[in-house]
């Protein structure tokens, strides 16, 4: 048995409590929300972000750090992007010496371009190297007991295994990875290609259009990952091809559905002001294009789908004209432009 401490009580953060405390360890949840913490006190039951999943009693939700990080032996940061650094900032002071810290977050901060790892190397730099979580992992799923498969990823081997075996289960399988930036990066990138599914299933387009996306947008991922000091590997391995597929294909997707919505002629200010929820996609393409400017690094969907969010631009123009690009041979790997 072990103590942890998950910050951030949305869907998945919530998840991850449940599941480390159905797997023996003391669980400490931090919420945002007081009204979120209140629930899980009174009801057990998270019902703004997983609603109708029982939560273990063993499972203490918290609104400050000190109380939440107290004796915490692994800390998982569970936070969007965008607030990412804020929260995580006013919750190093607490993090106890030693403790090692995993981030289970898919972006990157747009105004930096930095990682979550990176930004927690940053804020606790006295601290064993940061690990990542990622992998195809829909929370409710998760939640519900449906078995899966994810990647915890670190430079410090000990730290990767240390993380594997603290939140492996028999029905939640967890893999090391030494790409710590394929990772990130492919947990990431695969939210703007779901996007981009979306918008073809807005359309009306159907199986065909979807698998190509699917293949092409892994290219995309790959290219820029190369580009950056990734492993092609970690593109076609759970962090990168798994989480693609799940997050393109099934209707639990947040950003699938953003997608969906747009390519059905609604506009992104109508859709992100009916969501509670956060889709990481729609700040993420603002950093994908500007990491792939910056490398040097063709990205035709990432694109087209910043023509749609950003610039207006409909989504069936958008298809057309990916579609009629310069005919290019299939080719796969270092920078080529594909």
């Amino acid at each position: 048995m072990g103590r942890a401490a998950v910050i951030g009580a949305g869907g998945w953060g919530t998840t991850l409590a449940k599941l480390l405390s159905e797997h023996g360890h003391r669980v400490r949840l931090w919420s945002y929300e007081a009204s979120v913490a209140e629930q899980i006190r009174e009801r057990r039951v998270n019902e703004f972000y997983l609603p109708g999943i029982e939560l273990p009693a063993a499972v203490e939700v918290f609104t400050e750090h000190a109380d939440a990080l107290e004796g915490a032996e692994v800390v998982i940061a569970v936070v969007p992007s965008h607030a990412f650094r804020e929260v995580m900032k006013a919750a190093a002071y607490y993090v106890p010496q030693g403790a090692i810290v995993l981030s289970a977050t898919k972006g990157i901060e747009v105004d930096t371009l930095s990682r979550p790892s990176q930004i927690l190397a940053e804020l606790l730099p006295d601290y064993p190297s940061p690990a990542v979580l990622s992998g195809p992992t829909f929370a409710r799923e998760v939640a519900e007991g449906d078995p899966t498969a994810i990647a915890v990823a670190s430079r410090d081997p000990d730290v990767a295994h240390h993380a594997q075996h603290f939140v492996n289960s028999e029905r939640f399988r967890v893999y090391t990875n030494e790409d710590v930036l394929g990772v990130e990066l492919a947990g990431a990138l695969k939210n703007v290609i779901a996007l981009a599914a979306g918008i073809a299933d807005g359309l009306g387009y159907r199986s065909n259009s979807r698998a190509a996306l699917i293949t092409r947008g892994l290219a995309e991922m790959t290219r820029l990952g190369l580009a950056m000091g990734a492993r092609a590997a970690t593109f076609a391995g759970l962090a990168g091809l798994g989480d693609l597929v799940l997050t393109c294909s099934s209707d639990l997707s947040r950003n699938r559905t953003v997608g969906l919505r747009l390519g059905r002629g609604e506009t992104l200010e109508e859709i992100l002001a009916s969501m509670r929820m956060v889709a990481e996609g729609v700040r993420t393409t603002k950093a994908a294009r500007q990491l792939a400017r910056t490398h040097k690094v063709e990205m035709p969907i990432v694109e087209e789908v910043h023509h749609i969010l950003f610039e207006g631009k409909s989504p069936k123009r958008a298809t057309a004209d990916l579609m009629l690009r310069s005919p290019k041979p299939e080719l796969w790997g270092g920078t080529d432009a594909t």
